[in-house]
């Protein structure tokens, strides 16, 4: 059983097995690509990520570190050239040194990175940080030490305890000229860009900046375990992440719209209402590396695709993205099959390079891994142009290329030199009715950038054309720094405009312009009527798309931008109730509050006076200030709204209100009151339910795991590599291995279904993620690599007491673990003196020991038929 070896997977799901793969053998592909071995693990061992240069240079990010080590010096930045261009690397340099490289950019002569600092004394990890290395010499080594961009990219605390486990990832950048940068749920705390600007962000999403490390700022959040980002040439950004629900740790397809909520981890469950959904929950799996593929050479069934790396089920995926409203829908297909797939990227000949992870194990490897091409098989090289000798002509041509990585580095080169004549053209491509709407964007964001404040009226221009109104809009409110200088009509007549792609650029932008007078426009974004709540103690369609809810969504993130308290208070008895009142749940000012009381006074609508006191109960509470002290784990409380929840200046007024309204409601309407304390966990003495006498819980049965140690059946005579080939042939019968999987100690730690309490790895659907023989082997060889979330932990607790266990759920408050027999203890987080992760599973070896070769086939069966 597993752990992820980088940074992602806190997964039983993926349930990879440490034992090294068949390697290249296990590769397979569409029969229109050619595929061929590039380079192996002699020179490119675990390979974490990797980007290609444009002409064709392959920088791999080698990590023998994996995401659980602790020794620095086994990381590096690697530069392979294919001289021939036969798809098998020729000449290969070390170009820098880093450790834990999860991300790389390579633009010109400058080489982006992301990746874990160390301290040179005490050898321990002192965060992540985005670096740019330059090699203006060309000869394939960094000059020098590499310039910080951000540093502090991570929690520290938890880097040094666990790794880079859950840790900041991947790196792309769009054709805005923006890096965008994947967090997973460590998140950060006064991350500092080059500006000493500083930012902290509790939980994962996306955070972009600048490629001068300046004006860095949170792009989307409430994402699990995000590695890397695909984005298209219309800036539409796509993950393959972690679900939110700790138990089984599905994957989760998302589209990310610019200041977006996605719930993780307390709102996705019981306050789905509240969030942008994914597009898809796609079951078992640990999303890896990302590409939005479009360049021109490819087959058009494999093109304009976002390409999704899977970890855990070795496969590189294709998903099929249709438009619906503002966002999209999408079908998953399978691509190429990769063992432990890692990351991918493509050059301007259109040549696909991927890497291969191939069983490196948690701690990484320095005898496993290797990097593939991949490549139609009609392709034919041709040299991309070196961009630094290009004429402003040929930049600009490149610029209307239907390559995305011609056209993505050719407008970098023309920001970089500023020169009148580029800007000209760039914004003659924009204004082109004639041209693809691909070149036009383009031009457009070349302009852009290259023109600052100057270019602004151009752009107000554009925003008349309909074909690339979207785009004007975006690219006007794309940097803070010049929003004093543009004008809001625009975004407020696009407020009206029939796209719903416009309407949701509009409402971002505005939100980004920071005008609190248009917060009364923001107001009239329709709410569908569909709007409610999720059903009480059911889990809501946090993968479920839903484009309707988008627009409004992104009006309540743009009036808390504004921090629009006044407008939305006066908006509470109109017709814009509904979309006020959402906002106002996390207007944590005594303002709202005020307002909120004085406006349940005045109404005679019921319906509206619950939505206040509802709204009102939310706010009881807020976030407590995130310092980096804490993490909630791999299987945190979900049940929201908050995670560690404080009392704040507004809650006096709040608890006071309320219960003078339950006094006049009477006994008979307490219910209600005592609904809503539990929903929003106020905890208000005066709402605690009535206890009732506790029903007598069923006891599992406790499992004598040492007399089924020592039982030797046919199984415990026998080597391992004999029952793996035994296996192969003898089906065994599922039904005898239903009853086994309780016999042998198995469902003492295992549930199989969502309805069952969660304990340890999730089996439910560990027969679409693992094949038979590595079902097998991992029952036999328990300790060769362990899923998250079932590695022994240990705790040292006030008044001497020690526990041994998994950890089943964590919260601000408490721990509660399980140890091997079954048995669940509650710990305080308060009186926890010591806390250390083992090493090694708390699945024992030799619980197969006692079976029959028959037997074991049957247990076998019986797993690999769980596919939910």
């Amino acid at each position: 059983m597993i752990k992820h070896p980088l940074t992602l997977v806190c997964s039983l799901t993926a349930l990879m097995l440490a034992k090294p793969f068949s390697g290249y053998s296990q590769t397979a592909a569409p029969a229109e690509l050619s595929i061929t071995k590039f380079s192996g693990p002699a020179i490119t061992p675990s390979p974490a990520c990797l980007a290609v240069a444009p002409t064709g240079e392959v920088f791999v990010g080698v990590d023998m570190i994996g995401s659980l080590g602790k020794d620095p010096g086994k990381g590096r930045i690697l530069k392979l050239v294919d001289t021939d261009n036969d798809g098998k690397m020729d000449q290969h340099t070390e170009f820098a040194m880093v450790d834990n490289p999860r991300g790389i950019i390579v633009m010109g002569n400058q080489v982006f990175v992301l990746h874990t600092t160390f301290s040179n004394e005490t050898g321990k990890a002192t965060g992540m940080a985005l670096v740019v290395f330059e090699d203006k010499d060309g000869d394939g080594k960094a000059d020098g030490a590499p310039k910080p961009l951000i540093e502090h990219l991570s929690n520290t605390k938890y880097i040094q305890e666990r790794g880079t486990d859950h840790a900041t990832n991947g790196i792309r950048m769009g054709i805005d000229g923006w890096i965008y940068i994947a967090v997973g749920d460590f998140g950060f705390h006064e991350a500092t860009d080059r500006s000493g600007k500083k930012l902290t962000m509790l939980g994962g999403g996306i955070v972009r900046v600048r490629p001068d490390g300046t004006e860095m700022e949170v792009f989307t959040h409430g994402t699990r375990n995000v590695y890397d980002v695909a984005i298209d040439p219309y800036m539409n950004i796509f993950t393959r992440e972690n679900t939110n629900d700790g138990g089984g740790w599905n994957v989760r397809f998302s589209h990310h719209l610019q200041s977006g909520e996605y719930g993780y981890p307390v709102l996705f469950q019981h306050f789905t209402d509240e969030i942008i959904p994914a597009l898809a929950d796609l079951g078992g799996g640990s999303g890896t590396g990302a590409l939005f593929m479009s360049e021109p050479n490819w087959p058009e069934k494999y093109n304009n695709v976002p390409m999704m790396a899977d970890w855990g089920r070795s496969m590189l995926y294709i998903h099929r993205v249709k438009p619906d409203g503002p966002t999209f829908t999408q079908k998953e297909e399978d691509f190429i099959a990769l063992p432990q797939i890692t990351d991918l990227d493509v050059d301007g000949s259109g040549r696909l390079y991927l890497s291969a992870w191939d069983g490196a194990g948690y701690s990484g490897s320095d005898t496993i891994g290797f990097v593939v091409r991949a490549v139609p098989n009609n392709w034919t090289y041709k040299p991309f142009p070196d961009l630094a000798k290009a004429s402003a002509d040929e930049l600009v041509n490149l610029l209307k290329s239907p390559s995305a990585v011609a056209r993505l580095n050719a407008s970098q080169e023309l920001v970089k030199r500023g020169d009148q004549q580029g800007i000209t053209a760039s914004l003659k491509i924009a204004s082109d009715a004639q041209l693809p709407l691909y070149a036009r964007v383009a031009g457009l964001y070349t302009y852009a950038q290259a023109s600052g404040k100057d270019g602004i009226p151009a752009l107000v221009e554009l925003t008349k054309d309909e074909t690339i109104k979207e785009h004007a809009l975006r690219a006007l409110a794309d940097r803070k720094a010049l929003a004093a200088a543009v004008p809001v009509q625009p975004f407020l007549d696009a407020l009206k405009d029939p796209s719903p792609r416009v309407h949701a650029a509009a409402i971002i932008g505005l939100g980004r312009l920071g005008h609190p007078e248009t917060a009364t426009a923001l107001l009239q974004t329709k709410v569908p009527a569909s709007f409610a709540a999720p059903v009480k103690d059911k889990e809501g369609p946090h993968a479920t798309p839903n484009a309707a809810i988008v627009l409004p969504h992104l009006a309540v993130r743009a009036l808390l931008e504004l921090n629009a308290v006044d407008a939305t208070v006066s908006a509470i008895n109109s017709p814009n109730a509904t979309l006020a009142l959402w906002a106002l749940r996390y207007m944590h000012d005594e303002k709202a509050v005020n307002g909120l009381i004085a406006a349940y006074k005045q109404s005679k609508d019921e319906k509206l006076k619950k939505q206040i006191l509802t709204t009102l109960a939310r706010l009881y509470k807020k976030e407590d200030a995130y310092d980096a002290s804490w993490w909630w784990g791999t299987r945190p409380d979900s049940h929201g709204p908050y995670y560690k929840a404080v009392l704040w200046e507004g809650s006096p007024a709040i608890e006071k209100f309320l219960k003078q309204e339950a006094v006049k409601a009477g006994p008979a309407r307490l219910d209600m009151f005592r609904e809503l304390d539990a929903r929003h966990r106020m905890e208000i003495a005066a709402f605690a339910p009535v206890k009732k006498a506790e029903p007598v819980a069923a006891k599992e049965p406790k499992i004598d795991l040492e007399k089924i140690k020592s039982k030797k059946g046919q199984v415990g005579k026998s080597s391992i590599e004999d029952v793996l080939l035994a296996v192969k042939q003898i089906k065994g019968d599922p039904a005898k291995g239903k009853i086994l999987f309780t016999n042998q100690g198995c469902i003492a730690c295992h549930s199989l279904s969502r309805s069952e309490k969660m304990k340890g790895p999730f089996m439910g659907q560990i027969g679409s993620i693992m094949n038979r023989e590595r079902i097998a082997e991992s029952i036999l060889k328990p300790n060769a690599s362990i899923s998250q979330g079932f590695a022994t932990v240990t705790i040292t607790a006030k008044g001497n007491k020690s526990y041994v266990g998994f950890v089943t759920e964590e919260t601000a408050n408490k721990v509660v673990m399980r140890d091997i027999t079954g048995a669940v203890y509650t710990v305080n987080t308060a009186d926890i003196l010591s806390r250390k992760e083992l090493k090694t599973s708390m699945m024992p070896t030799g619980l197969a020991n006692a079976l029959s070769i028959e037997e074991f086939a049957s247990l076998v069966s019986f797993l690999e038929q769980q596919k939910k």
